[in-house]
């Protein structure tokens, strides 16, 4: 594979079909198997035609939200995928926005305000019901509940549990508020209207391919895989994208996958506790390392930094975040996964305020796509993620102004800035 890819923030409708995976496995402490574990519902995708605010505490009234303020336009392919809903100054009504965890950056610092920018952009006068879960599948069941009793009319939701959802979604459907399953799948339930994310297999197989590619010339490298939450089902399918790569390699004798974990909850600080594990139990010995975002990213190095271990292997990440993209500038993270979070929360928006309004979806939004969730065919819409390493982030996350070079480019990074291009 070539580190080169494909056009800025191109989003497309996914032609392949997509099988994910729910995994059930242990987080930490020995190696996991090399091939994924299937349990649960599988997610299949099929096309009909080519193609930062505090949680809420348990059971508390969940609060409106006012209009965020980021910044940037979406680029590359999404014309038929947003601006297609009919603003309105004289719609009114209540939506709820419930997002995961604060752990990854980007829900606080992406999609929760290029959302409701959106949104209120085309309801001026409609009222969003926000909530975090802060990784707590309980919490988010309450903040669900709350947001229902308090006039949500339309539920976006980025589920804790992709199983455990279904309660939510079954509760919504009993009270006629469609659901929107965004980001993460929400598994065996009929009561989900759409589902919208990335093409996650793929993101998985561009972090494995590009690790395997910075390994060229290296003799049977020897890798830790450190896999994202186990109740988390796009971990899954991130971590059956990767083994797609890596499993052929394996069999013919060519890298070995030394310890592999599951995270929970997707923390750096458990992330970081594995691979010191992996470290003492190998003494060291490590050519790579496959994270599945850049949190567990930083985790893996912090705990390579405190072995000593110099220069660091290349590890892999996700999601473009700041930290990471300053941790691939100087050398210390080898790439990350751009995912346009953008487009993804305004078509998010969109379908949102269709729902709330009644307005009709027009077919080319989801191409005739839909994602099996166990219990039904979900019309889908699946952005394409791309691979960022040095040698593009000028071209990807800077061209987007997803991140500024005055974001990015501060003092302690002055000088990679300047080697990289980036002035």
């Amino acid at each position: 594979m070539h580190l080169q890819p494909a056009p800025t923030r191109f989003v497309a409708l996914v032609v392949l079909v997509i099988t994910a995976l729910v995994v059930v496995a242990c987080g930490g402490g020995a190696a996991q198997e090399a091939s994924p574990t299937v349990g649960g519902a599988l997610m299949t995708a099929t096309a009909a035609m080519p193609s930062s605010s505090p949680a809420a505490s348990p059971g508390a009234s969940p609060t409106a939200s006012p209009a965020g303020t980021p910044g940037g336009t979406p680029t590359g392919g999404t014309e038929d995928l947003t601006g297609w809903a009919t603003p309105s100054d004289t719609e009114n009504g209540t939506i709820a926005l419930l997002l995961p965890e604060t752990k990854t950056a980007r829900y606080e610092s992406a999609d929760r305000p290029f959302f409701e920018a959106h949104f209120q952009e085309l309801c001026p006068n409609c009222q969003i019901i926000y909530n975090n879960a802060n990784q707590d599948a309980a919490t988010q069941q309450q903040q669900a509940e709350a947001a229902l009793t308090n006039g949500a009319q339309v539920l976006v939701l980025d589920p804790v549990d992709s199983a455990a959802a279904a309660a939510i979604a079954e509760m919504a459907k009993a009270q006629g508020v469609p659901v929107i399953a965004y980001d993460r799948a929400i598994l065996n339930s009929d009561g989900v209207s759409y589902y919208i994310s990335f093409d996650n297999v793929e993101v998985g197989r561009l972090q494995a391919q590009t690790l395997v590619d910075a390994l060229a010339g290296v003799d049977n490298p020897q890798i830790v895989m450190i896999n994202g939450s186990p109740t988390d089902n796009n971990a899954g399918e991130f971590k059956k994208g990767a083994h797609s790569v890596f499993d052929p390699l394996v069999d013919a004798g060519e890298l070995t996958i030394a310890m592999e974990y599951d995270t929970p909850d997707w923390s750096p600080d458990q992330a970081q506790n594995e691979m010191q594990q992996a470290l003492t139990a190998l003494g060291n010995q490590v050519d790579g390392v496959y994270a599945a975002n850049d949190g567990t990213a930083s985790g893996a190095i912090a705990a390579m930094k405190a072995a000593g271990i110099s220069p660091l292997p290349p590890v892999t990440g996700q999601d473009a975040e700041l930290a990471g993209i300053q941790r691939i500038l100087i050398g210390e993270q080898y790439m990350t996964v751009y995912k346009a979070i953008q487009p993804e929360a305004e078509i998010a928006a969109e379908l949102a305020f269709a729902l709330l309004t009644g307005q009709d979806v027009p077919e080319s939004v989801t191409g005739g796509q839909t994602a099996n969730n166990g219990a039904t065919d979900v019309p889908a819409i699946l952005l394409t993620p791309v691979a960022v390493t040095q040698d593009n982030i000028a071209d990807t996350v800077v061209a987007d102004d997803f991140w500024t070079v005055e974001e990015i480019c501060t003092a302690e990074y002055a000088d990679a800035c300047a080697d990289a291009g980036l002035e």
